[in-house]
């Protein structure tokens, strides 16, 4: 008797564990599956930043102020406002998306940017950088430099670094285009833009430049030069082969 009521309510108990397992799976099969994450916006602009004209002269840096600047150098070291490459094009144009983004956000990028100061020169000359992403201070040289923000937006700072190896760190908050300037060397000069998105670029040696990354849409591009000043244009991005935009500037 004891070992058929046993039977009994194992099989009561089977019969609940598989209505049981049918309700869940019921259930699971009506829920929504999860969204497909998108893909990487595909989107991309390429140009390039050439320059007519005649190119002011340009003197070579007088270092003699400082020994320790003089040695590092067996060349005569040129000032780096206008600089006009070989191939007819201007270095050192800070290119971004001015318009078109919209209320969109960006992650910060977890990389670092380096700031250095090496030859007595700081380098890069021209950067960008994303609000809060890490902006590192180097100096590379054995004697005394500083480095002196003169943001209108961002808090400012003006910080010594008498030792080789020394370095500091800041962020910035609010985006803007400011001047980096040394008080012990008059000729180290520097400019760094703050975007609240990635989509910047400076031309190099060849003068060219590519933004990616963006979704279809339609933007407003500034080129941006210390000299020079800005310039506008409107592209139409979509996905495939990147939107052309080219810029020029006028020499005397």
């Amino acid at each position: 008797m004891f070992s058929g009521h046993l039977r009994f309510y194992g099989f009561i108990v089977i019969l609940l564990f598989a209505f049981g397992c049918g309700e869940k799976k019921e259930e699971a099969a009506k829920q929504p599956a999860a969204e497909t994450a998108q893909p990487t916006a595909t989107g991309s602009i390429a140009g390039k930043v050439s320059f007519t004209g005649t190119a002011p002269k340009s003197s070579a840096l007088r270092m003699n102020a400082d020994p320790v600047c003089v040695k590092q150098h067996t060349e005569p070291v040129y000032g780096q406002v206008v600089v006009a490459n070989n191939n007819g094009t201007l270095r050192y144009v800070l290119v971004f998306i001015k318009e078109g983004l919209g209320s969109s956000s960006y992650p910060t990028p977890s990389d670092t940017v380096i700031f250095d100061q090496k030859g007595c020169m700081y380098t890069p000359h021209v950067l960008g950088i994303q609000v809060g992403q890490d902006f590192e201070v180097r100096n590379s040289d054995p004697t005394l430099h500083n480095v002196h923000s003169l943001s209108k937006e961002n808090p400012t700072f003006n910080l010594a670094q008498p030792k080789q190896g020394m370095k500091f760190f800041r962020k910035f908050e609010k985006p803007e285009v400011f001047h980096i300037k040394c008080e012990v060397h008059n000729w180290m000069s520097a400019y760094v833009g703050v975007f609240n998105h990635p989509f910047y670029a400076v031309t190099g040696d060849d003068g060219t430049f590519v933004i990616k990354g963006l979704p279809e849409g339609e933007y407003t591009v500034e080129a941006w030069h210390e000299k020079y000043g800005s310039q506008t244009m409107k592209v139409k991005v979509a996905a495939g082969p990147a939107a052309t935009v080219d810029f020029t500037y006028q020499g005397s």
